[in-house]
């Protein structure tokens, strides 16, 4: 997946490393929004048949959930990575945490996140730039 369609900047070496910094933390992110929110998916699934129609017992089998645990916490690593390096305020933290834990709601933050994203990152460069002069 390639990061959102904004143009690059050419404001010096500092800024040029935030902004790929920025970008490679938001494509990793992107990526792992998309498989959390699918194994979230496959889970509630599972769920779904082992408690409503199987009597307890798995169906599609325990790895699921044993997966889908490994995958959360790579997500939540993408997701501190890609906080910290935009430096969002905490609340968007929260947000984009909880999308790996409500089925739907990762494919619903990727989203909002690509707007953030391409909101704040010119900004971001911009005064990096500022900065290095």
């Amino acid at each position: 997946m390639t990061s959102p369609d904004l143009p690059r900047t050419d404001q010096g070496p500092a800024a040029a490393a935030l902004e790929r910094k920025a970008r490679s933390a938001f494509s990793a992110y992107r990526a792992m929004a998309f498989v959390t929110g699918t194994m979230l998916l496959i889970l509630c699934l599972e769920m779904v048949l082992k408690y409503g129609f199987n009597g307890g017992e798995p169906v599609l089998g325990t790895w699921v959930a044993i997966v889908h645990g490994w995958i959360y916490v790579i997500y939540a690593v993408t997701v501190f990575n890609l906080w910290s390096s935009m430096r969002w305020g905490f609340g968007r933290m929260v947000a984009l945490i909880a999308g790996g834990v409500v089925p739907f709601l990762s494919f619903i933050m990727e989203t909002r996140a690509k707007r953030w994203f391409q909101a704040d990152l010119p900004a971001m460069v911009a005064r990096t730039a500022a900065r290095a002069r």
